[in-house]
């Protein structure tokens, strides 16, 4: 298993998401591109990380991210990429 830096620093992959766009997976860290709307379906957590699935149209502004454990991340507009844990 690999390490939480490994994941941080990207090198699992990721997928690129843009306009109104969603992807299913287990993924560690939300990147935005451009200035992006996040919906509610962003961000279910593990364990006992804060429950941050409260982001329903949640402004996430280009250059910022966002850190958990999300098995599905989904935008209204924007880009951004979703890393891989």
């Amino acid at each position: 298993m690999r390490g939480d830096s490994y994941q941080l620093q990207g090198q699992q992959g990721g997928i690129v998401l843009s306009g109104a766009d969603s992807a299913v997976g287990n993924f560690r860290w939300i990147q935005a591109i451009e200035d992006s709307v996040l919906l509610t379906d962003t961000g279910e957590t593990a364990g006992n990380l804060a429950d941050i699935s409260n982001l329903d149209n949640k402004k996430l502004l280009a250059g910022a991210g966002i850190g958990g454990m999300f098995t599905k991340v989904q935008i209204s507009s924007g880009l951004v990429i979703a890393y891989y844990a």
